[in-house]
């Protein structure tokens, strides 16, 4: 009887631990899987320049997935040294194909370079083909700034 109560603990303990460490398998497999909308775009702010009474803004696009962005509309804010909104643009950057880099230029209307101490990726206003809502959009974008005295941050 008591080999049988043995055997009978034997066989629980050993269904514990093969349960145990499936699921820390599966749960190591889940972590290092990144999400795909995980930094799937990158979007930096490459260059300014003058355009007469405006700034002229170059990004570089860099979508690093394969599905395409058939739209992708951001809201910008272009803050002045001292941290305040000057300016606002709704800008459309797609359509993005996939594995594909581009450059999309803007104007900051009525606002010199030298006044831009920062830019504000806001918020996203539009997007397909990327997520399901304006938020999963937001989080797959990475913002960076080849700008010295410009960030470029969300």
């Amino acid at each position: 009887m008591r080999r049988n109560r043995w055997n009978a603990v034997k066989s629980i303990l050993a269904s514990v631990v093969c349960a145990f460490t499936v699921a820390g398998f599966s749960g190591m497999t889940a972590a290092q899987e990144p999400s795909k909308a995980a930094a799937s775009v990158r979007v930096e702010l490459n260059k300014l320049e003058a355009a007469g009474e405006n700034c002229r803004t170059y990004f570089l696009i860099d979508n690093r997935q394969q599905d395409p962005w058939r739209s992708l509309k951001l809201d910008l804010f272009a803050l002045d040294k001292d941290g305040i909104a000057a300016k606002r643009l709704a800008v459309e950057v797609g359509p993005v194909p996939g594995r594909k880099k581009l450059i999309k230029l803007f104007d900051f209307p009525g606002l010199s370079c030298p006044q831009i101490g920062s830019v504000l990726l806001n918020d996203v206003v539009a997007c397909e083909g990327a997520g399901a809502s304006r938020e999963e959009c937001l989080a797959a974008i990475e913002t960076a700034s080849k700008v010295d005295s410009v960030s470029f941050a969300k």
